[in-house]
């Protein structure tokens, strides 16, 4: 397959980036979109030319032969329309959350892998240069045996009243704090260190927002003895961007890291890595590998192009797929039910 047919369901603020940067890829032909907005679909009828345009993503299905497709919708769309590409046996890439409830998540995965489909989730710290080279240090030891770590995610999306009208404010639509934003400090956790095996401690707090939580926190707890601690706001107006920081303290030493820098600090120097007693820094230019087309950030393109390297080539292993995005989902619902259940005042 030297060129792939993609279709992109919803062209919204990602939906918009991700078709930027798919159609950057010599072996890309973007044959059609479907949004339900007439101004969006003006535009790309246009300029692009050669862009088919849908309000339906049923009819796209119906009228186009598609080797992958891109799901950029509200969450509560992405269940249906990931069913029906899994059984047209269409690839995947599905924006997070994938679904709301881990059950429809696993059978999607299931239904993926019995059809040998790519699927891929947009849990794009995994494809951060800066995560990646956290994962490789503390893997080949450099911190030695994790003890404990913090995994925090700040943003200032909601900054006012909100009133409860929108997608964004249901639970069941996939909207809130945890869904939104803490399911990204949660698979980072899960990515570097293992999905944990128990929740206490939770917290859901509003400050804008009419419905649901702003702001998350809770404790992880791991069979090896291992803890760790989540703390997330995405109504916190001290920042300007979205920031992912996580912290492991282990018994040889400390990295703390967050989209542009690593900070390790040894108790003794390690020769093998390079690094000195004490503080070492390593920055985003020390680390950062090259892509081809740049938006937003090197992990945005380095995501999509695994998502088609993984359809051209059979043998390449996808890091970001349905399975690793159903043990998100097991961690947030865990977070709600232990709220539900021991939160609650």
């Amino acid at each position: 397959m030297s060129k792939i047919n993609v279709g992109i369901i919803g062209i919204g603020r990602m939906g918009i980036t991700h078709f930027s940067i798919i159609n950057s890829h010599p072996n890309v032909n973007i044959i059609a979109v479907v949004d339900t907005s007439k101004i969006i679909l003006q535009l790309i009828e246009k300029y692009l030319k050669g862009v088919k345009i849908y309000t339906d993503y049923e009819k796209l299905f119906a009228s186009e032969k598609l080797d992958a497709i891109i799901v950029c919708t509200p969450p509560s769309l992405h269940y249906p329309i990931v069913k029906i590409a899994g059984e047209k046996k269409i690839h995947v890439f599905s924006e997070k959350p994938f679904t709301t409830q881990k059950v429809l998540g696993a059978n999607l995965s299931n239904l993926f892998e019995r059809n040998e489909l790519v699927n891929q989730v947009g849990y794009v710290n995994r494809f951060n240069d800066v995560f990646s080279k956290t994962k490789e240090l503390y893997e080949k030891g450099l911190i030695g045996k994790a003890i404990t770590f913090k995994s925090e995610m700040y943003s200032r999306t909601i900054t006012k009243t909100e009133d409860g009208n929108t997608w964004r404010d249901s639970k069941e639509g996939g909207g809130g704090a945890v869904f939104e934003v803490a399911s990204h400090a949660i698979d980072l956790v899960n990515f570097l260190l293992g999905k944990p095996d128990k929740i206490i401690g939770s917290s859901l707090t509003k400050i804008y927002s009419k419905n649901l939580e702003d702001a998350v926190s809770a404790t992880f707890l791991y069979k090896n003895g291992m803890s760790g601690t989540l703390c997330v706001n995405w109504s916190d107006e001290s920042y300007r961007k979205p920031t992912n920081k996580i912290e492991i303290l282990g018994s040889k030493g400390k990295i703390q890291a967050d989209q542009h820098s690593i900070k390790i600090f040894l108790k003794e120097t390690n020769s093998a890595f390079d690094f000195r007693q004490g503080w070492n820094t390593l920055y985003i230019t020390d680390v950062f590998k090259p892509v081809d087309f740049y938006v937003r950030g090197n992990e945005f393109t380095r995501q999509l192009y695994h998502f088609v390297t993984c359809i051209l080539n059979k043998g390449v292993k996808n890091i970001s797929t349905f399975k690793d995005a159903c043990n998100t989902l097991d961690v947030i619902e865990s977070i709600f039910k232990d709220y539900e259940t021991n939160g609650k005042y």
